[in-house]
């Protein structure tokens, strides 16, 4: 199969940026979406023109690097699937296919389809932890967590801090990923202790670094490919109200 590629390309963040279009011939219908670029890469590389720079690392789902805006849509539109795990039997034969970066304010462009999204990192850093005394490591059953709670936790942790969430509100809101890593500790015994601190923090930091507030589009939810559910903003508002009346 072939595609027709019309790809952002930017040299950072104070350049303009333009579409470059490029054809692909002989387009694997059994490779994935990074395999079709590093094939594009190939080719421009040769040819001595600058390569397309994206982001990439496990290429299994896990580590959120590969986010690209494919089609108007975060990681593609694929119901749970990352740009890595996106193959291009998803596409017609001679499909037009238009790749972006984030767009956000908060996620400046480094290069082409590369952002730089450390503003998520500032939100984690904020809060995103328990503090506990160093030395001998407690008993795993020292501290009995119901299952209900552990799997409402471990939903919450789902996420992978790819940015989509971001990238697809129309109000560049970070919301779902703060609620996620909220609500994660605060149900957990662990993370009570420090929740008022942590919720007010994480918030603090997440409007500093200049992400939106929420206004229940649910473009988060619909875009994120770990399926983290809008049901942590939520948690995020109760556990910032009860921080306030504290």
């Amino acid at each position: 199969m072939k595609v027709k590629l019309h790809v952002w390309r930017q040299n950072g963040p104070n350049d303009k940026g333009t579409m470059e279009t490029y054809e692909v011939p002989n387009v694997s219908s059994d490779q994935s979406f990074l395999e079709m670029l590093d094939d594009v890469n190939l080719a421009l590389a040769k040819d001595g023109r600058d390569v397309i720079a994206f982001d990439h690392d496990c290429r299994e789902g896990i580590c959120g690097m590969c986010s690209q805006v494919i089609n108007g849509v975060p990681h593609g539109g694929q119901e749970r699937t990352t740009v890595c795990q996106l193959h291009m039997r998803e596409f017609e034969d001679g499909a037009e296919i238009f790749v972006e970066p984030w767009k956000a304010r908060a996620f400046p462009v480094i290069k082409d389809l590369v952002v730089d999204r450390g503003a998520l990192e500032k939100i984690m850093q904020a809060g995103g932890y328990t503090s506990c005394h160093t030395g001998g490591v407690a008993d795993g059953n020292a501290l009995p967590i119901g299952k209900d709670i552990a799997d409402y936790s471990m939903d919450a942790a789902e996420c992978i801090g790819c940015g989509a969430c971001v990238a697809s509100c129309p109000n560049s809101s970070a919301m779902l990923y703060t609620g996620a890593k909220v609500a994660q500790l605060a149900v957990l015994p662990q993370g009570k202790v420090e929740a008022h601190k942590r919720v007010m923090a994480m918030t603090e930091a997440a409007k500093e670094q200049g992400f939106g507030n929420c206004t229940n589009h649910y473009e988060c939810q619909a875009s994120c490919p770990k399926g983290v559910n809008v049901k942590f903003i939520a948690k995020l508002n109760r556990e910032y109200m009860k921080a306030l009346c504290k």
